[in-house]
């Protein structure tokens, strides 16, 4: 039950996340630390960041409520993927080392792959 809870939890975040983004692109892009863009860059930033937070927390959602490791595993994917862009964003391209959102995603996507090996299963351990 724990392998559906948590990533249901992490779901319901992520997907929150990625709904601010369409209420409040001001307020979202705050909260990850940087400025709302203009323009073209606005549609870019709002769209991409939007759609891979909701695509996030529906993997993680659909894969905990129906105990379908596939989604759970792509949802650990691509929160893991963020953790390794930013560290080439740092190393390639003079980015500051965000070891706040770096470590949340690690945590985050470790427990989605650890849960997607583990779904389905007894908890009795």
């Amino acid at each position: 039950m724990a392998f559906r809870i948590i990533p249901g939890i992490l779901g319901v975040f992520f997907l929150t996340q990625g709904l601010g983004w369409l209420a409040d692109p001001a307020g979202a892009a705050e909260g990850l630390g940087m400025p709302l863009l203009d323009g073209l860059a606005r549609s870019t930033q709002v769209g991409d960041m939007a759609g891979f937070f909701i695509c996030l927390g529906g993997f993680a959602l659909f894969g905990a409520y129906r105990e379908n490791p596939a989604f759970l595993r792509a949802a650990g994917i691509l929160v893991g993927m963020s953790s390794i862009t930013r560290t080439i964003a740092w190393a390639a391209h003079d980015a500051d080392f965000a070891t706040q959102f770096i470590a949340i995603e690690v945590i985050c996507g470790a427990v989605l792959l650890f849960s997607a090996s583990r779904v389905g299963q007894s908890d009795a351990i």
